[in-house]
C-alpha cells in the first residue's frame, strides 16, 4: 500500500519564486514515479491559472483558495486550508517544501526548510514576509516530524542558531539539470538586445538582495583596468535594493559595465549562460547555491564566496574568495579571463561536480525522509 502525502506548494507562485520553484519542478514528477508514495499536490489560485508545472499533470491538484502574492492569505491557507485538504484526500502525510508548513493538523508533517535568511541575512526579505518568517520557520521546525535541508552548513545552522537535534535533519542535496529541450536565442540576437557588444561577459545570477553581495562584485570591477574589464550581468526579478546597486556603480564608475536585464526567459538564460565566460556567486549566505551547479552543469567556470554552503556545493571545482575582499574577487575573475588552460580545466572540473548531483537522487533521500517520519511517530 502506497504513502499519501499531501505536498504543500501554496507558496508558489509560478515565475516568482525563484530556486524554491525549481526545486518543487524538479521533485514532483520524480516522487511522482515511485510505486510506494500517492501524490496530491495542494496549489494556489495563481498556480491553477498559470499550469505547465508537474501539479496537475504529474502530480493530480487540489486548489487551495488563496493568492500567494497576499502574504496574510497565504498565511491563512498553509495554516487553515492545507491541513483540511490533506484531510479531504487521507493523507498521512504533509510536505511543505518552502520552509514554513502547518502548525497543526493530525498529519505527520515533514518540511524542507531552505535557509535561515530571514535569520542571519534579514536584509533578504521585506516587509510583511520578514516578519512572517520570523514566526513561522521556527515553529514550522519545531513541530515538524523530520526536517530536510539541502546542505550540511544549514543543517548545522538549525542546531547552532533554533536548537534542532541533528538526528531530527536530513541532509538532501539538491541537483542541476540543462533542458535539452530549451532552444537557446541566437547569440547575436541576444547580445543586441542585452547591448553586450563584442566583450567578454561574466554573469552573476540571482535576486537583487544586499546578501547576494553584488555590491561587492561591482567593487571587484572598478579594481579590473578598463580595457580589460569584463562586462557583468546580473539576471534575477527586481527589488528595492536593485536602486542602490545602481547608484554604486554611478559611484564606482562601472555603469558603463554593467547590465541589468529586466526578464529573461529559459531560451534567453541559456543563451546568457553560454557566451559568459565566468559565473560569480558571491553571496555572504546560501542554504544550497544552486547557481554554482547550474553553471557547473554547462561547464562555466565558477568563481563563488568562501561562505555557508558553497565550498560544500562547490567542492574543489570552483575558485573560492571572502566574500568581503573586493581584490580577491578581482583576482578571481582576472585569474579565469586571463587563462584559457585555467578555464578549461576548470569547466570540466565542474562537469565532474555537478554530475554527482542528481534529481532522482535528492527524489529518493526525500521519499527515505518521509518513511523514517512515519517510523518515529510509531
Amino acid at each position: 500500500m502506497s504513502l499519501r502525502v499531501a505536498l504543500n506548494l501554496v507558496f508558489l507562485v509560478p515565475g516568482e519564486t525563484g530556486g524554491m520553484e525549481t526545486y518543487a519542478r524538479e521533485l514532483i514528477p520524480r516522487l511522482a514515479e515511485r510505486d510506494d508514495l500517492e501524490l496530491t499536490c495542494l496549489i494556489n489560485r495563481e498556480a491553477a491559472a498559470a499550469g505547465g508545472g508537474p501539479w496537475g499533470e504529474a502530480c493530480p491538484a487540489a486548489v487551495v483558495p488563496v493568492s500567494a502574492r497576499n502574504r496574510v492569505e497565504w498565511v491563512k491557507g498553509e495554516q487553515w486550508f492545507v491541513p483540511r485538504a490533506a484531510a479531504r484526500i487521507n493523507a498521512a502525510l504533509i510536505h511543505s517544501l518552502a520552509s514554513t508548513a502547518p502548525l497543526r493538523g493530525p498529519q505527520v508533517r515533514v518540511t524542507t526548510i531552505h535557509d535561515l535568511n530571514y535569520l542571519l541575512v534579514p536584509d533578504a526579505h521585506f516587509g510583511l514576509r520578514a516578519k512572517g518568517m520570523k514566526a513561522l520557520i521556527p515553529a514550522a521546525a519545531r513541530r515538524s516530524r523530520r526536517i530536510i535541508t539541502g546542505s550540511r552548513s544549514t543543517a548545522n545552522d538549525l542546531e547552532s542558531f533554533l536548537g534542532i537535534s541533528q538526528d531530527k535533519i536530513d541532509v538532501v542535496p539538491h541537483a542541476a539539470r540543462v533542458d535539452d529541450r530549451v532552444k537557446a536565442t541566437p547569440e547575436p540576437e541576444l547580445r543586441q538586445r542585452l547591448q553586450l557588444g563584442g566583450r567578454r561577459v561574466i554573469l552573476s545570477p540571482g535576486a537583487k538582495r544586499p546578501h547576494k553581495n553584488l555590491a561587492r562584485v561591482l567593487e571587484a570591477l572598478a579594481e579590473i583596468p578598463a580595457e580589460v574589464r569584463p562586462l557583468l550581468v546580473a539576471t534575477g526579478y527586481p527589488t528595492p535594493y536593485e536602486a542602490e546597486l545602481r547608484q554604486r556603480a554611478r559611484d564606482l564608475g562601472v555603469s558603463d559595465d554593467l547590465r541589468f536585464p529586466e526578464y529573461l526567459d529559459a531560451a534567453d538564460l541559456e543563451a546568457l549562460y553560454r557566451l559568459s565566460s565566468l559565473v560569480v556567486v558571491a553571496s555572504t549566505y546560501e542554504g544550497f547555491g544552486l547557481p554554482v551547479l547550474e553553471a557547473m552543469a554547462r561547464g562555466i567556470p565558477v568563481a563563488a564566496s568562501d561562505s555557508s554552503s558553497l565550498p560544500e556545493v562547490a567542492g574543489n571545482a570552483a575558485l573560492l574568495f571572502d566574500a568581503q575582499r573586493p581584490l580577491e574577487i578581482a583576482s578571481a575573475i582576472t585569474a579565469v579571463l586571463s587563462d584559457p588552460a585555467l578555464a578549461s580545466r576548470m569547466s570540466d572540473a565542474g562537469l565532474r561536480r555537478a554530475a554527482t548531483y542528481s534529481w532522482q537522487a535528492t527524489a529518493d533521500l526525500t521519499a527515505a525522509s518521509y518513511f523514517r517520519a512515519l517510523r518515529q511517530r510509531e
